[in-house]
């Protein structure tokens, strides 16, 4: 595959706050890493900050590894299978429920785990010889205003204060002084900072998406300035669900949904690797068998007629199932076809993330497809066999 950015460039990287959906993030910069992109700076807010040093770092099994082992009880003074149940949407007894509302009774619960974890986790000296800035934004209370810290600028001794100062993301969080001063999340105030590195005059940058709480500014992106954007296309859970299962699947997300971006992958729900042209679409979802052809006009209650084959395809038949996958009014044969093939391979059950060609795609799919030979399937499926009626 050939990347679709300019990989002799350098970049800058915007993580956004999200507590728990963080490990997206570290799944991202794998994909850059391995890709070969050149990262020139972050800005990052909250757990976007705590990652940002770990990129700066530069040690991606370190990062993995936090995360693939991360617990409600590494954050937080909390009894990891009680808040596991809460998530759960279990019962939990009287006793846990008390233990739990005595916690947040003290002004929030205790983030001595994290300060802690940050301790055991990040090197100073690593971040200030790193060939990446970093640039971490949080509020300060007594001075009533945002702030934009270039983390290489800062005193040493002051560096994990402020990536926590950044990451005091919760009300349920207790606030304590940090080198005196006290500090709230920077989410609360700009919790995706891209300003930051535009107001540094980075022209090439991409920001990583994870759809935290807090104020997203408005930012006027100058004329010759690019922004990429990596977005997961699914919820990535609660910003407090700390467990090690949904981190690894965050991750993985994170992974597949970056190299979408670097490469141009076709899919919404799948990776696919297509160069196909418009023309290639419009057969496949056409030069059908006559047996489908006949299935599909009796289908829709059609003239059965050959002469009026394509005209029945085109204009009545493919126009109603791109009605019922919702696509868009200006769809393409292209994002049909693949609307179609991604949603025959989610009902088969075929596993999601990994990188397919299309002919590897559509040869599971027909695969799987088979085993329904007899048992009837929906129009769009029988439009994927192409060849067997089902």
């Amino acid at each position: 595959m050939e990347a679709r950015i300019d990989l002799t460039k350098e970049y800058g990287l915007v993580l956004e706050g999200g507590g728990a959906k963080g490990a997206y993030q570290i799944g991202a910069w794998k994909a850059l890493k391995e890709a070969g992109v050149k990262i020139k700076g972050i800005a990052g807010t909250s757990v976007g900050a705590l990652n940002g040093a770990l990129i700066c770092m530069g040690d991606i099994e370190t990062a993995e590894n936090l995360w693939k082992n991360i617990s409600y009880s590494k954050i937080m003074s909390v009894d990891d299978e009680v808040v596991e149940k809460v998530f759960q949407h279990k019962k939990i007894s009287r006793e846990e429920l008390r233990g739990m509302t005595e916690r947040l009774a003290g002004g929030g619960l205790d983030v001595t785990p994290l300060k802690e974890l940050i301790a055991q986790s990040i090197d100073e000296e690593k971040i200030q010889n790193s060939p990446i800035d970093l640039y971490v934004l949080t509020f300060s209370v007594d001075e009533f205003r945002e702030l934009d810290i270039d983390i290489k600028e800062a005193e040493p001794e002051l560096i994990k204060d402020y990536l926590l100062a950044s990451a005091y993301v919760f009300p349920i969080f207790k606030n304590e002084k940090l080198h005196g001063k006290t500090y709230i999340d920077g989410g609360a105030i700009n919790n995706v900072p891209l300003g930051s590195l535009i107001q540094r005059e980075y022209k090439d940058i991409i920001v990583i998406r994870i759809f935290g709480i807090g104020r997203e500014k408005k930012v006027k992106i100058p004329e010759d300035t690019t922004v990429y954007t990596v977005a997961p296309g699914v919820n990535l859970g609660n910003i407090l669900d700390f467990n090690p299962k949904m981190s690894k699947r965050n991750m993985e997300r994170g992974y597949y949904d970056t190299m979408r971006m670097l490469y141009g992958l076709a899919g919404k729900i799948y990776y696919i690797d297509e160069q196909e042209e418009e023309c290639y679409y419009l057969k496949q979802l056409t030069e059908l068998s006559g047996d489908i052809y006949l299935y599909l006009a009796e289908e829709f209650k059609l003239d059965t007629g050959e002469k009026r084959r394509l005209r029945n395809l085109t204009e009545i038949i493919l126009p109603v199932i791109a009605e019922e996958l919702k696509l868009p009014k200006d769809w393409s044969y292209k994002e049909l076809y693949l609307s179609m093939l991604e949603a025959a391979a989610r009902l088969c059950r075929i596993r999601k993330y990994k990188i397919y060609t299309l002919k590897e795609l559509q040869d599971r799919v027909k695969e799987k497809l088979q085993k329904l030979k007899g048992q009837g399937a929906a129009p769009f499926m029988q439009i994927v066999s192409g060849d067997t009626l089902l």
